[in-house]
Formats: C-alpha cells, sequence, structure tokens
C-alpha cells in the first residue's frame, strides 16, 4: 500500500473513546429530561402571573395555549415534550438489566410524546378565556388534547410505580417511598380537582410528576457520570 492511501485510511476510534462519547450521549440525553419538568413548571407559573384574564382556579393551564400569546404555551408543550422524550431515551440506554428497563424509559416516552400532541390538538375555550370567548360547543380537537393531558397524566404515575419496584429491588429504599409518594399526591390532587372544581389542583399535582420524573432523569446522569470519574 503506498504512503498517500496509507494517509487516507481512517483509524477506528479506540474503544475506550466509542465508549467514553455514548456515555456523554447518554448524559445529554438525561440531561434533557432533567430540564424538561421544570422548564414547563416555571413557564407555565409565569404565564399564569400574567395573562390578563386568566384565572388558575377556574382555568386549567391548557388554555393558555388561546388567544394572542398562547403561541408561549403551545412552544412549552412541543419543547419540553421533546426534551422530555429525549430523556426516556436516554433513559432507556442507561438503565441496565432489572426492573423498569423497557417499561420505565417507555412510560416516560408517552408522558413527553402526548405533551407534543396537547400541542398539536389545542383546547377549546373555557370558563371566558380568552377573554370574551363565549360557550362552545366540545371540539374534536379540545377532546384529542384533553385525552393527551390524560394519558401524559396515567403514564408519569405508572412510570412511578414502575420505577419504585426498581427502587425497591435495588435497596433504594427512600427512592421508591418518594416514587409511591408521588403517585398518592397526584391522585389526591386529582380527585380535589374533581371534587372542588379547583384547577390549582391539577397543577400542583402535575408539578410533583413533572419533578419526580426530571429528578429520575438527574440521578441516572450522575449514575452515569460516576464509572467515567472512576
Amino acid at each position: 500500500m503506498s504512503t498517500a492511501a496509507t494517509s487516507r485510511t481512517t483509524l477506528p476510534a479506540p474503544p475506550d473513546q466509542d465508549r467514553s462519547n455514548r456515555s456523554s450521549l447518554v448524559r445529554f440525553m438525561l440531561g434533557c429530561g432533567a430540564v424538561a419538568g421544570p422548564l414547563f413548571l416555571t413557564t407555565v407559573l409565569l404565564q399564569e402571573a400574567n395573562r390578563v384574564g386568566f384565572d388558575p382556579s377556574r382555568q386549567p393551564l391548557s388554555a393558555l395555549s388561546l388567544g394572542d400569546l398562547g403561541w408561549i404555551q403551545t412552544t412549552n408543550f412541543i419543547v419540553t415534550g421533546l426534551l422530555a422524550a429525549t430523556g426516556a431515551l436516554g433513559a432507556r440506554r442507561a438503565l441496565d438489566v432489572g426492573h423498569a428497563r423497557t417499561w420505565g424509559p417507555l412510560l416516560l416516552g408517552i408522558y413527553g410524546l402526548t405533551l407534543v400532541a396537547a400541542a398539536a390538538f389545542v383546547t377549546d375555550p373555557v370558563a371566558g378565556f380568552p377573554t370574551g370567548a363565549g360557550a362552545v360547543a366540545p371540539s374534536w380537537q379540545g377532546q384529542v388534547h384533553n385525552t393527551a393531558a390524560l394519558v401524559s397524566g396515567l403514564a408519569l404515575d405508572a412510570a412511578s410505580i414502575v420505577f419504585a419496584r426498581r427502587f425497591l429491588s435495588r435497596g433504594q429504599h427512600a427512592w421508591a417511598a418518594y416514587s409511591i409518594v408521588v403517585v398518592a399526591a397526584d391522585l389526591t390532587a386529582a380527585g380535589m380537582a374533581a371534587t372542588t372544581g379547583d384547577f390549582r389542583w391539577l397543577l400542583l399535582g402535575g408539578a410533583v410528576t413533572w419533578t419526580w420524573a426530571s429528578a429520575v432523569s438527574l440521578t441516572l446522569m450522575r449514575a452515569r457520570r460516576q464509572p467515567a470519574a472512576g
């Protein structure tokens, strides 16, 4: 082989470097999942505090996607949904054999994708929001949106149970208890919302589960960093 041909030959990356690159990619994806929940919640709270005519006790957060500034919440659904879905892919690569390896990432992925679906199918006006909106018959788009929101919450509740089983099997009792409390808190908040008609309970339940999902991504990301540091 000539010298010129040899110089054009691309040598494969060393195995250690290849593993390091894959580990960095997984940590990046898990980082996306860790950001999703806090970003979504912060964006919602800022809008609720500043949108004229919006009453968080009478209108669900989905109503923020209506009106002239509705694009903010629509973008929030899309960005955080994609971040959560990316985090789910990272969780699938990060989890070794054992409980939750299949269903955990799958349920986290459903949570992310249903947020994107909530952006694609806009909810109907509700309780006079946007300002001046009258009563309207439920549309099919609004029904799909509501279904996506319901599936998103149920997926996170199911994921909490699946991960609780994994944490118990590994002796991580604090994480297992946290995961079970998350489900109980979300279901309790949903019951309070149905009883009182106050949508702030739904926001509280959502905040608990979104934060839990981000915390799981964060702890998986830290676990991936420890072998590399060693």
